[in-house]
């Protein structure tokens, strides 16, 4: 494991069981995680562990959430955040704080710092940058991740594809604020094993994760899951070590 880091990407869904009973097919997991304290903003929701990183899927349960607002304006269901997790919670604040870029949310525990960004100011997805303690704990993952890294399945993300109207001018945003190179339209991190694409969207789309890409212990393979389309591998036991 190398930081800065993919640890969990989100999509936003009107028919929660449909969706999740899909995800669960491509992705080869069950058992997620609920978390209760998401209730705050206004939703549901189910956290699958691929490895030691996350895919959530959320649904709005009431009116004027922020994922409700993305999935009408993107005309369904869609991709909606993405979370990476990060070293030196004072050098995050400072790069988010030099590029002018606005928090949503802020929030501190003693195992995780949790900033969310504005997404008129970081185009195409809401962007969280956590900074852990131990690192490659997540407790967004469910209890047994707070503050501690259980025994885990082999596999977990390794990219995502996001769809901009300025592909090289948003990979330059994200890789300023996440703390790495930038080359042309593509972010590679943790050590070159997750690779961020930029894409190019119409002018008339709407600014979305369209795609998430992933080792997993089952097979390999491709479906399109609320709007996403996912991408699978199969990695063993043995190649994870």
């Amino acid at each position: 494991m190398a930081l800065p880091r993919l640890r969990q990407a989100v999509v936003a869904a009107t028919d929660f069981s449909r969706t999740t009973s899909a995800l669960e097919a491509v992705l080869g997991v069950r058992d997620p995680f609920h978390d209760p304290g998401i209730v705050h903003f206004g939703l549901r929701n189910a956290v699958y562990a691929v490895g030691d990183t996350f895919v959530e899927v959320v649904a709005p349960v009431r009116e004027d959430t922020a994922a409700g607002r993305q999935i009408a304006r993107a005309g369904g269901d869609c991709g909606y955040m993405c979370m990476f997790e990060l070293a030196d919670e004072q050098a995050v604040r400072a790069r988010v704080a030099a590029a002018g870029v606005r928090l949503v949310h802020d929030s501190t525990h003693p195992d995780i710092v949790d900033l969310h960004l504005h997404p008129k100011d970081v185009p195409a997805a809401i962007v969280a940058l956590d900074v852990t303690n131990p690192p490659g704990s997540w407790r967004w993952g469910g209890p047994q991740w707070e503050g501690a890294v259980p025994d885990h399945a082999p596999g977990g993300l390794t990219g995502m594809t996001v769809a901009v109207h300025d592909p090289r001018q948003v990979a330059a945003t994200w890789a300023q604020l996440i703390g790495v190179e930038c080359d042309g339209s593509t972010l590679r991190i943790d050590g070159g094993r997750q690779r961020i694409d930029f894409a190019s969207a119409a002018p008339d789309e709407v600014e979305r994760i369209v795609e998430v890409r992933a080792a997993v212990g089952g097979g390999q393979g491709e479906a399109t899951v609320a709007g996403v389309r996912f991408v699978t591998e199969h990695v063993s036991a043995k190649e994870t070590g």
